[in-house]
């Protein structure tokens, strides 16, 4: 499984890079059969959003350190370096450019965008 890191450099410009899960097989829940778990990560509370369709934002840093589940609709970021995000349903973002330029993103197909931020600070 891969997910998206967006983050700032010490200039204050946004990327994103590729990141790779790892998983050791444990029993998680006997007596079900073993499967994959990841690390475990501190998460502190979460939220439900939704994006009207047509949103769109200018450059602005994520307010926390969060990781944001794209649940249904198509919506596009792009990094202040101009590297597009293109997220759908089941596509993950770990969003840690709390400072700098930030990212800008928009919803597209002129629908909404449902989606869960939880919070990791």
């Amino acid at each position: 499984m891969k997910y998206l890191r967006l983050y700032a450099d010490q200039d204050g410009e946004s990327h994103v890079e590729e990141v790779q899960v790892t998983f050791d097989t444990q029993l998680y829940a006997p007596p079900a059969p073993a499967f994959g778990i990841s690390a475990t990560q501190d998460a502190s509370r979460y939220v439900f959003v939704s994006f009207p369709a047509n949103w769109d934002s200018e450059l602005h840093p994520t307010p926390r350190r969060q990781l944001f589940v794209v649940l249904s609709g198509h919506l596009t970021g792009e990094t202040s370096d101009g590297t597009l995000m293109d997220l759908e349903p089941g596509d993950v973002v770990l969003m840690e450019d709390t400072t700098g330029k930030g990212h800008t993103a928009k919803t597209m197909d002129g629908a909404e965008v449902q989606a869960m931020m939880i919070h990791l600070e």
